[in-house]
């Protein structure tokens, strides 16, 4: 019997791997690596790749296994975010899952028409603005491509407002390099400088190789720039298993895995000790519709089982989270969404993105992004698993009540319970008559009613003036040089 108040608590987790199947994948990889290899379409990094010690046919670069368990070794374990104000907010190692939105979606449900439509700059703030006020989520993407603006320059138009109206950690793409520089520049007017950026970084570049096997000049470019900058950086595949990977998932995920640790190689031989984020996007293709699926068990399967690839590696992994193939915000929505959500806290993905997508991706939902926060703060409740201790037990306090006695009046309970129970702040458990007087409204009214008071009282920490003013000098830069071609 425990007679101290040390707790045992274990924490429910999920694996898809045995550890012999995982060396197996592993094994499998590095064969891909050395005998297929993987495109490099830019020169200096395939110069680079054949000075390590690699194979070159052409564009192709053909990987020893050496160099690659080298850049396993030398890539940190462990990748820390800060805040918009240098404080630490997401320690990305073991099964710490942080979840936040997704990226540059064409559409937008409009929260106060209801209409889908195409996103615009507001938009992407309002976004921001949101997360700021979530308090499960935990980073922000912009959620939606501002297509009011020249599309040349959108991107860092899309960094300055989110940074602008949200403290949260932010992962962030980049239409080109040269676009990608001033983001980094923009950052580092903020933070104080490159090395204090560099000590403390509160954004995280997203971006990607091409399936099947291809590094191509623009992902590879960045990640490149990145790495040299002594940034953290997400380099992970977005694929579909039967169009551009096999339909298998060993097969589907062995392609993945190749992409991932050839662009490991690069990231290390530009810097070693980049801090690099595995992961990515490993759906099905839906062959009756010829369309990916967001929401499919095998993309849920599949994404599990690279966490367990990135455990093994002892990397951290970029997941996803309460997202959905349902056209709108319904009951469809909301199943695939709670399936993301419970999936990746269990498989332990570090950064899980996409809270709030709908349509595959297509389209971003205010109200899914709200539920989805509500379904993180429920699930993260259920990861904490049962705390046993003399003090959880209560076996005094059974005592004490005894048989046929309540609980209620207890200081055992008046102590533990807001602790040992979650309360949430949308979901309905009153009596269908108390539900009734209120209004009879659904969850969707109240997640929309959320969106909208938010929107309306929310505001988030502005940044100083001046710095301010050195963000929007950049912005005003960028617009300008494409002006002049």
């Amino acid at each position: 019997m425990i007679r101290s108040n040390e707790t045992i608590n274990t924490s429910p987790l999920f694996r898809v791997f045995s550890q012999s199947q995982i060396e197996e994948m592993h094994a499998g990889t590095l064969e891909v690596l050395r005998r297929t290899g993987v495109k490099v379409m830019l020169p200096e990094v395939r110069d680079m790749l054949a000075k390590a010690g690699c194979w070159l046919d052409g564009e192709t670069v053909r990987f020893p296994a050496h160099l690659v368990e080298w850049a396993i070794r030398t890539a940190p374990s462990r990748v820390v975010l800060c805040d918009r104000n240098g404080r630490q907010a997401m320690d990305l190692t073991g099964h710490n899952t942080h979840f936040g939105t997704g990226s540059d979606c064409p559409n937008v449900i409009d929260p106060i028409s209801g209409e889908r439509r195409p996103g615009r700059l507001q938009d992407v703030v309002n976004f921001a603005r949101l997360v700021d006020a979530l308090p499960n989520l935990d980073f922000h993407m912009c959620m939606a491509i501002a297509q009011d603006l020249d599309q040349a320059t959108s991107d860092i138009h899309h960094f300055e407002a989110m940074v602008n109206n949200t403290t949260k950690p932010i992962c962030y793409t980049a239409w080109n390099l040269e676009n990608l520089q001033d983001i980094v520049a923009m950052c580092e007017a903020i933070a104080g400088g490159a090395e204090a950026f560099r000590r403390s970084p509160f954004a995280i570049l997203y971006t990607e190789p091409v399936s099947p096997l291809q590094h191509i000049n623009l992902g590879t470019s960045k990640l490149i720039y990145t790495a040299r900058k002594g940034l953290p950086v997400v380099y992970t595949p977005g694929m579909l298993f039967g169009a551009v990977a096999p339909v298998t998932s060993a097969g589907g995920l062995l392609v993945a895995n190749a992409e991932l640790l050839s662009g490991l190689v690069i990231a290390q031989l530009a810097r070693e000790g980049t801090p690099f984020v595995y992961g990515g996007g490993v759906a099905i293709m839906d062959l009756s519709t010829m369309g990916a699926s967001y929401a499919s068990p095998e993309f849920l399967i599949n994404m599990a089982a690279l966490c367990d690839l990135g455990r093994f590696y002892h990397l951290p992994v970029f997941s996803f989270g309460a997202c959905s193939d349902s056209k709108t915000f319904d009951q469809q929505a909301a199943l695939e969404g709670a399936l993301w959500t419970m999936t990746t806290a269990l498989a332990g993905g570090n950064m899980s993105h996409d809270v709030g997508y709908i349509d595959s991706g297509l389209t971003s939902s205010m109200e899914m992004t709200v539920m989805g926060d509500e379904l993180i703060g429920m699930v993260r409740r259920f990861m904490r698993g049962v705390e046993v201790n003399a003090e959880t037990m209560a076996i005094d306090v059974i005592d004490k009540v005894g048989p046929g006695g309540h609980f209620l009046g207890e200081e055992h309970t008046r102590r533990h319970h807001r602790q040992s129970n979650w309360a949430p702040a949308l979901i309905d458990r009153n009596n269908f008559d108390t539900w009734a007087a209120a209004g009879s409204r659904t969850y969707g009214e109240r997640a929309n009613a959320r969106v909208r008071q938010i929107l309306a009282s929310h505001e988030p920490q502005p940044l100083p003036e001046d710095i301010r003013e050195a963000v929007h000098a950049i912005v005003e830069g960028a617009d300008a040089r494409i002006r002049r071609r």
